[in-house]
């Protein structure tokens, strides 16, 4: 039986067609597409589905900063991991963070040692530990872009109204527009075209990439996670490349809109603000590009409480890897030495191949190294 929400979006005449069409346009295409898919849900449908083996020479794919595992820089896992030493303490993260290396090991390591780590699904699951462990002191290692902010957000919220005042969150949400102007800004950026994230743009509304649009003026496409969405986003891109009418366009129309989620926004805003800075793996310190805890929950947040415990510089990354330069799109996975060999998903040294959303992993996966 057909399913209507997978297949219609998977249906390979469709795909086939798209792509004939794109092929047909490309040739009135001035100058080459480089195309940034930012999300690393949607590189990992494309190289599943093996897409850029059906696109021609001149339109390429490469691969961007919306990985929230892959921008974590060391510095803040180790952070994490001085936290879950300290005495009473139990750390809980989401399950692909615990295997990111940090200077002193992962948090997977961290756990072998015999300290409190934890991984969840739904940082809700906080609440039942929390419940369970009075006498501890419950911090989550709350990671994720706009996507999941809503979810700490309401995590914090319950914790207030059960008065479990020993919740606690080392808070490390991150944005997408800022690393995006980043990676555009450079002057040897080649980039000319987004494929916008999907998940994200459902909470913050499209109307987030304006500012994009205005200052670097390249088509937008808000693309879901199935091949024909990115069939369909590619074909839009074209035609405004070729029409030179850069915009933004909602092709996951079914779940997205200019607007977004406003309930959750609020959320957001209710109990977070902008942090001055963060600094991305790769991408260096970037001003207002994540969110701390405002002021007065200064209780509940981890990176005040321990922060005496926070000091020290974190080791530099292995010498030979490359996600830095794959989270910029200036790399593929496979130009790094490190790639399949002395970094793999059971050994991983960097970021991008520890992560379902990373890059390496995808390439790992789907082009049977």
């Amino acid at each position: 039986m057909l399913n209507p929400y997978i297949d219609t979006y998977r249906d390979s005449k469709r795909i086939q067609e798209t792509f004939n069409a794109i092929h047909t346009l490309s040739k009135q295409l001035k100058m080459p597409l480089k195309i940034m898919e930012v999300c690393g849900g949607h590189t990992h449908t494309i190289m599943k589905y093996a897409l850029p083996q059906l696109l021609p020479s001149n339109i390429t794919f490469t691969h961007g900063p919306g990985c929230p595992v892959c921008v974590m820089p060391k510095h803040r896992i180790d952070c994490a991991y001085k936290i879950a030493k300290q005495s009473d303490v139990i750390l809980v993260t989401l399950g692909d963070m615990i295997k990111v290396p940090g200077s002193y090991g992962s948090l997977q390591n961290a756990r072998a040692e015999g300290l409190d780590v934890r991984f969840v699904y739904s940082p809700l699951d906080v609440l039942k530990i929390a419940q369970e462990n009075p006498t501890k002191r419950v911090v989550y290692f709350a990671i994720g872009f706009e996507t999941t902010a809503p979810m700490s957000a309401a995590l914090l919220e319950r914790a207030i109204a059960n008065g479990l005042d020993n919740v606690l969150i080392h808070c490390n949400h991150v944005l997408v527009p800022p690393p995006l102007f980043n990676i555009l800004s450079d002057r040897d950026c080649q980039i000319n075209a987004l494929l916008a994230p999907s998940h994200v743009s459902v909470i913050t509304g499209a109307n987030i990439y304006k500012p994009l649009l205005e200052h670097f003026k390249i088509p937008i496409v808000v693309c879901g996670f199935e091949p024909l969405d990115v069939a369909e986003s590619l074909l839009s891109i074209l035609k405004q490349a070729i029409n030179a009418t850069p915009k933004i366009e909602i092709q996951y129309a079914r779940l997205v809109t200019p607007q977004g989620n406003t309930k959750a926004q609020q959320m957001v805003q209710k109990y977070f603000c902008l942090e001055d800075s963060f600094e991305w793996r790769g991408l260096g310190v970037i001003p207002h590009s994540s969110l701390r805890l405002k002021n007065e929950f200064s209780t509940f947040d981890a990176g005040i409480v321990f922060k005496e415990f926070l000091g020290g510089i974190a080791k530099e990354e292995h010498k030979n890897c490359l996600c830095g330069e794959i989270l910029k799109g200036k790399n593929l996975p496979t130009d790094c030495k490190l790639f399949g060999k002395a970094c793999t998903p059971k050994n991983p040294l960097g970021s991008c191949m520890v992560s379902s959303e990373g890059a390496c992993a995808a390439y790992y996966k789907y082009q049977g190294v």
